[in-house]
Parts: structure tokens; sequence; C-alpha cells
């Protein structure tokens, strides 16, 4: 299974590409938006772990780009944690929400589900 990880910290894509490798995952890793769309559309993930806030756009504007065209599963894993940034995510697409700080093993988890 091919994972695309979206987050413009390097320590946390270094943690979770670690954690699913180690599952046997196809990881693709991305530090902004425009570079998820274009691994998107180049590697066809079939899951993708999307943080909101990215330097070139927002991940809620990657999610709706991509719902636009695909119903890839988005896991978003982001520090905003209001019940508003909460249901906000879900409502433009994303199909599961988690909060930094996270369980690496539950965001496996949640993958393997």
């Amino acid at each position: 299974m091919k994972v695309l990880i979206v987050d413009d910290e390097p320590n946390i894509l270094d943690i979770v590409e670690a954690y699913l490798a180690a599952k046997k995952y196809q990881v693709y890793r991305a530090e902004s938006g425009a570079e998820a769309l274009e691994k998107f559309h180049a590697f066809h993930p079939d899951l993708i772990v999307l943080d909101l806030m990215l330097p070139d756009m927002t991940g809620g504007d990657v999610c709706t780009k991509i719902r636009e065209e695909s119903n890839v599963p988005i896991i978003m894993l982001t520090a905003r944690s209001s019940e508003k940034d909460i249901l906000s995510g879900l409502r433009i697409g994303a199909d599961d929400y988690m909060v930094k700080p996270f369980s690496p093993k539950e965001l496996v988890a949640r993958v393997e589900t």
C-alpha cells in the first residue's frame, strides 16, 4: 500500500515514515501543498496523511483539490485541535482527524483500518 505523508516538519515526516515503513508500507513524502499535489498525481497513493498547516497553502486546500478527483482516504494530522478545526477538517473531506502531539502507533492502527 502506498501512503503519502504531507507535513512541513521534517521530524514528523521521519517519525511517520519510520513507523509506516516498518509495517512495509511504501511511503512518499511532501513538505508543501504543491509538492503533495504533484506526488498525489505521480504516485496515486492509497492513503494520505495530511497536515493542515503548510507553507504554501493549507492542508484544507490540498484536501479540497484532491476530493475534486479522488476518494482516497485522508487522515488529517495537525496541531489544530479546536472542535471547530476538527469539524472543518471532516467537512472538507478528511476521513479521520488526529491531533499533534500524537502516538505513531495509533496513527499506524488508523492507517491499517
